[in-house]
């Protein structure tokens, strides 16, 4: 069994937004499987399929961005799942708009989600697939910048990092972060974003 965690902050007020971009990416993925998200009795939204002979669960917490550790651990204790099946899909201003890197683990590079989870599972070794927002705001402005709405245009220079994110997903729900990582070697010419020169992996030393 394997779980796909979108960040994001619940409600209508934050549809949209940088910061839900995680949202964004799992809604596009179950419609393509033809799931639906339904609200459990802890903090988050969930939807349960079957790609081949691989389980899985997808999730949203429904609680802010900054408390999303809370609903994480909920559903892994839950049903027992390894941390290490378990993928982050977030936002992230340190990378051009629509650029993908992924990361097996490490420290939570400044974003509000990520040291929740890791403040609640008292580890940091679960992969990640950081989706880059850019960082077109000026100094002290970051909050306004990710809590604003994705541009009509700007949304749609997004569709093909969003579209390969979720074969990135997919291929994570099938084979682990090996099998991820090696799909992304392989396409990593679907990594659009704004910078023609793609890395795949993020080696930075982990903390």
């Amino acid at each position: 069994m394997r779980l796909v965690v979108g960040l994001g902050n619940p409600g209508l007020k934050y549809n949209l937004t940088r910061h839900n971009i995680g949202f964004l990416i799992l809604d596009r993925f179950a419609n393509k499987e033809h799931l639906n998200f339904l609200p459990s009795k802890k903090d988050f939204y969930y939807s349960e399929g079957r790609i081949g002979s691989s389980d899985f669960f997808l999730m949203k917490p429904s609680t802010y961005m900054n408390l999303s550790g809370i609903a994480v651990l909920d559903l892994l204790d839950q049903y027992s799942i390894n941390y290490k099946d378990t993928l982050i899909v977030f936002d992230d201003v340190n990378l051009q708009p629509g650029q993908l890197r992924l990361r097996k683990s490490g420290s939570d590079g400044g974003h509000n989600g990520i040291k929740s989870i890791i403040y609640h599972l008292q580890n940091d070794l679960f992969p990640r697939l950081r989706f880059g927002i850019g960082s077109d705001f000026e100094k002290g402005r970051l909050a306004d910048f990710v809590l604003d709405k994705f541009g009509e245009e700007e949304l749609k220079s997004l569709d093909a990092s969003i579209v390969f994110s979720m074969e990135l997903i997919q291929e994570f729900i099938i084979g682990g972060y090996k099998s991820m990582l090696d799909y992304f070697s392989k396409n990593s010419s679907k990594n659009i974003g704004n910078d023609p020169e793609i890395c795949g992996e993020d080696t930075r030393k982990t903390d």
